[in-house]
């Protein structure tokens, strides 16, 4: 039931974020002005989307070869987008649900892909970080204000008034590492905590393999490719419409900064969250809320419909292939 209502409460979040970047439009001529985009540019989209995906795939694979599995690439990508798949009906689930239907598939142990999937996470983390680094350096004047204005001032609001929400969170945290400690320190433990102890050694040794890739270069590769996709995704989607036909290398990074935060949010598929973000940044070059929320509209709309189209075809694809595998098993 928590679970349910949890899911429920970022549903209306997204929705109300949707409302409210759309609360003064007429979504009828918003509609009207996404369907006359052009669709070879918005195809390139998709397509530097899909490069992105397989790519993901790619590293991946890397960083489980070094625990000594070697899963096939095609489940590999299947598990990937599966878990697009799963974002999509409940954030934060496509994690746990990759390394399920991978574990199902090839045999990896679950516990250690999760810990190649929190490395991973920490490397989207830190080329974001790049990415706002160098959007920075490039749309200073913009980046600042935008940011100010619609996150930072809006967080330290809400920081400032909820101390007492942050010191019960602060004991809780606490008291989770202490209680850890205790876990690992038990000499015959019961079977639950010999449970925990299983996978949080398991998600130890995930982690450690970015250590141990025996590629390094290629993993590198793959990172900067998948970010460099996730630019030109951006970019070329400005060429899909005459209003942004005009805007710049650094508009689309910039673009792509905001549309990243966005995704990041706890709501199904970054839905209202990537729309309110990116409307709002696209007036900093001039164009009106409208056009701004037509962009965003587009955009979002095609990576969406990719992953729901691909995510499931590679869950139609898992579920006969586990099922074969079991059979011929069997």
């Amino acid at each position: 039931m928590i679970a349910i209502l949890r899911n429920l409460l970022f549903l209306a979040i997204g929705a109300a974020l949707l409302w409210l970047t759309f609360r003064n439009q007429d979504f009828l001529m918003v509609w009207e002005k996404v369907k006359l985009a052009n669709p070879w540019f918005l195809l390139l989209c998709a397509v530097c989307s899909f490069a992105a995906l397989v790519s993901r795939a790619m590293r991946w694979v890397q960083l489980i070869e070094p625990l000594g599995y070697k899963p096939r690439l095609i489940t590999t990508y299947h598990a990937v987008m599966f878990a697009y798949l799963a974002n999509m009906a409940i954030p934060r689930l496509g994690e746990i649900s990759r390394c399920g239907a991978l574990n199902k598939s090839d045999g990896v142990p679950f516990e250690k892909l999760i810990g190649t999937v929190i490395v991973e996470r920490l490397m989207d983390v830190i080329m974001l970080a790049v990415c706002i680094f160098l959007t920075a350096l490039l749309e200073f004047d913009r980046l600042g204000g935008f940011l100010n204005e619609h996150l930072f001032n809006p967080l330290f609001e809400k920081i400032g008034n909820s101390t007492v929400a942050l010191s019960i969170f602060a004991v809780i945290v606490i008291a989770f590492v202490v209680v850890m400690i205790r876990i690992f320190k038990m000499e015959n433990p019961p079977a639950f905590v010999a449970k925990i102890r299983k996978l949080m050694g398991g998600i130890a040794e995930g982690l450690r393999s970015i250590t141990l890739i025996k590629n390094k270069g290629l993993f590198i590769f793959h990172t900067l490719f998948i970010w460099t996709m996730y630019f030109g995704m951006s970019y070329v989607c400005f060429f899909a419409l005459p209003e942004t036909a005009g805007l710049g290398a650094s508009a689309a990074l910039f673009i792509m900064v905001l549309g990243g935060i966005g995704m990041t949010a706890p709501v199904q598929g970054g839905i209202g969250a990537y729309h309110l973000l990116v409307s709002k940044g696209l007036l900093l070059y001039g164009l009106t809320e409208t056009d701004g929320i037509v962009y965003a509209t587009m955009s979002h709309t095609v990576s969406t419909l990719l992953l729901i189209i691909l995510g499931a075809i590679s869950m139609i694809s898992l579920f006969f292939y586990v099922k074969n595998k079991n059979t011929a098993v069997s």
